[in-house]
């Protein structure tokens, strides 16, 4: 018997070598191996005999090792070539091994063993190359539904399989519940030892589907609790009170009277302003529906009730075009806001720390700037993030402890799937802007090759020539034979040869963040025609008069990147364009692009994205704050994670801090879920 919290060395056969490898997968302990779930199951219980084999298909033959092994270097001279021949009633097969010298040892002639492999044909001849064999008799790994694990240099499936039977062996007996008996039985779920033995080593596909079920429920269940206990817990701390206050002197400053939807999420935050406790809300809405706006109204709300508000944006560039947009207007209502960058000199960052310690500014836009210790609000109440997970949990936590009991308000507009949303943002409740404002314009979009180069090219002419811009999106910088992307400095080397006469602008990653400034303000003012860019301009852009979107090397951008990109065109009254140039047409990629051509709902696209590449690369990139899941998909699973989701929201109505008895293992679990998942906290 080992605790789940042993190290794997107490399993037979695993020494302190081989427990090295181990620990490259993150498996110190018996925990770690029970969770070390497989990345699928092989059905290997089909058993042929020789004379029954077709090729192509994989199954397992029972048979006697009739010849010696051969071995022999290949023709090349590099790889060892080791051979033999089965026999059982029906007829003879033979079987290739390469460099594996251990094979001449483990194959004993006149010996029965057990093959699992694929049957081949070769000069039409059957044989199977480097099968997997057990004695007769014996099987373990054969004849049976077995796991296949992700692995890596030194640790063959047999040595992992071998090491995870140990450690079900060994903690058999003390596996402990984490899920109450009423929750089980109500979501029909097996018990938990019953779920991981099953899931590694089911005797029936039946009771492998089973054990999975029940260990996606958990998976989702622990997250899902922790997340909306984060929530409940929130609310037992005080906030800045707001009185009603009147908001029809900020919109009567606006050009444009608020669509309904976000009349609605403003309703939203203004209940939660007068909650007693922390808002902490996210607003989720397409490219151009008017969350900034929203946003504006709550600082306003702020403002007028004596306090303070800040809003922090991912770039400089985001967070300049908001104070630009949102300065002017909040001047007009007689509230003082400044920008704070990690650009500025350091002369002027400590005017505004100090300005700001005196209660001058009422507002301060930034990015990550805002969270330096020498930034010290006196009495900030609400803190604004946009593109909300492009920050760290641990930075926006920063921001809203410049302050006590500061209400959080986070904004995104990435489509965020519902799916996604309740384990990305569990903790927080969420408001959608679903209506974009009058006017605007559904946005042609069409896939290209390279042969409609000239055709296209005419196109940004004619645009141009109208009076209107257009945006080129390349993947890369610079020119790299190894990858032939299109990069952005040489593009607007031979677009200039390909547009004389045009203006054409560069703006990429590796600039200055003046030069950067420069390029987007010449830009804005349409003095530059044409800007050539990486995907620095993905969020935040504001030209209304930029009528084309050009993204080369689409395929390789996320359906949500490409829906972002593209809505930095439309946000004018005259029809825009975005043409999508794929270089790769396989089948995946033509079916992306044809969900692009069809639709521009970015709630659909970002369900679509997700499905077709999952949730670590659902933005391009692995984000901070996104749980890592061993066994639940996102994708896949979403019918259980809703059944979990209202398992949660029980479990918490009736037992909110988890006291009772039956709940003590799960709020261990979840204790361990907090303290273990760096990446989600930090």
């Amino acid at each position: 018997m080992a605790a789940l919290s042993a190290p794997i060395t107490e399993i037979s056969g695993i020494g302190e070598v081989t427990a090295k490898k181990f620990n490259k997968l993150g498996l110190v302990t018996m925990w770690d191996l029970l969770t070390y779930y497989p990345v699928r199951l092989e059905d290997r219980r089909t058993t042929k005999k020789i004379s029954d084999l077709i090729p192509g298909e994989t199954v397992c033959v029972t048979a006697v090792v009739f010849t010696p092994i051969n071995g022999r270097r290949s023709a090349s001279g590099g790889t060892m070539v080791f051979r033999a021949t089965l026999r059982d009633e029906s007829g003879f097969l033979p079987v290739t091994f390469f460099n594996n010298k251990y094979v001449k040892n483990m194959l004993v002639q006149g010996r029965e063993y057990t093959f699992y492999g694929k049957v081949t044909a070769s000069m039409g001849r059957l044989e199977m190359v480097s099968p997997e064999f057990e004695p007769a008799g014996q099987e373990r790994f054969t004849k049976a539904v077995t796991p296949v694990y992700a692995s890596t240099a030194g640790l063959p499936q047999r040595i992992i399989r071998k090491a995870v039977k140990g450690a079900l062996e060994l903690t058999k007996d003390i596996l402990p519940e984490t899920l109450p008996a009423a929750i089980r039985d109500r979501h029909r779920l097996c018990g938990l030892s019953f779920a991981i033995s099953s899931i590694h080593f089911p005797p029936d596909l039946e009771s492998a589907e089973l054990a999975r079920r029940r260990l996606v429920f958990e998976e989702f269940f622990i997250l899902q609790t922790a997340l909306r206990g984060q929530k409940l817990l929130s609310r037992n701390f005080s906030a800045f009170p707001f009185a009603n206050t009147d908001l029809s002197p900020f919109t009567a400053l606006l050009p444009y009277e608020l669509t309904n939807a976000q009349k609605r999420v403003v309703g939203e935050i203004t209940a939660d302003l007068h909650g007693g406790y922390p808002m902490n809300r996210l607003v989720q809405g397409d490219v151009g529906c008017g969350k900034t706006v929203v946003a504006a109204a709550a600082m306003y709300l702020a403002v007028k009730n004596g306090y303070q508000a800040a809003m922090m944006a991912p770039t400089e560039i985001l967070a300049a075009q908001h104070y630009a947009e949102l300065g002017p207007l909040f001047d007009k209502a007689g509230i003082n806001s400044r920008l704070i960058t990690g650009s500025l000199t350091k002369k002027r960052k400590t005017e505004l720390a100090r300005e700001l310690a005196e209660n001058k500014i009422d507002i301060l836009f930034g990015t990550h700037a805002l969270i330096e210790d020498s930034v010290v609000f006196p009495r900030l109440a609400l803190a604004v993030t946009d593109e909300q997970h492009r920050f760290g949990v641990r930075q926006r936590a920063r921001l809203a402890e410049k302050g006590e009991g500061v209400h959080i308000l986070a904004m995104t507009a990435t489509p965020i799937p519902r799916s996604l949303a309740l384990i990305m943002y569990g903790d927080m409740d969420v408001s959608v802007v679903d209506e974009l404002p009058p006017g605007r314009q559904r946005i042609d979009t069409f896939c290209v090759g390279e042969n409609m180069r000239q055709r296209i090219n005419a196109f940004i002419g004619r645009e141009v020539a109208a009076g209107h811009q257009a945006y080129v999106v390349c993947p890369a910088i610079d020119d790299n034979p190894s990858t032939e992307l299109k990069a952005a400095v040489s593009y607007s080397e031979n677009l200039h040869a390909a547009l004389p006469g045009i203006s054409i602008g560069l703006l990429h990653g590796r600039m200055k963040a003046a030069e950067k400034d420069a390029v987007m303000d010449a830009f804005s003012k349409n003095e530059i025609s044409v800007l050539v860019s990486t995907t620095v301009i993905e969020v935040g852009v504001n030209v209304p008069n930029a009528t084309m979107m050009i993204v080369e090397n689409a395929e390789r951008f996320g359906l949500s990147q490409l829906h972002q990109l593209r809505g930095r065109v439309g946000r004018g009254r005259s029809k825009s364009y975005c043409v999508l140039f794929a270089q790769n047409t396989d089948e995946q990629t033509l079916e992306r692009m044809k969900i692009m051509v069809n639709s521009n709902d970015g709630l659909k696209i970002a369900e679509k994205d997700l499905s077709l590449r999952g949730p670590g690369e659902f933005f391009g990139s692995r984000q901070h704050g996104l749980p890592e899941l061993r066994i639940a998909s996102l994708a896949n699973d979403l019918e259980v994670l809703k059944e979990s989701g209202s398992a949660a929201e029980e479990l918490l109505t009736s037992d909110p801090h988890l006291e009772k008895e039956e709940n003590i293992y799960l709020k261990r679990r979840i204790d361990e879920f907090f303290s273990e998942k760096k990446g989600f906290l930090a």
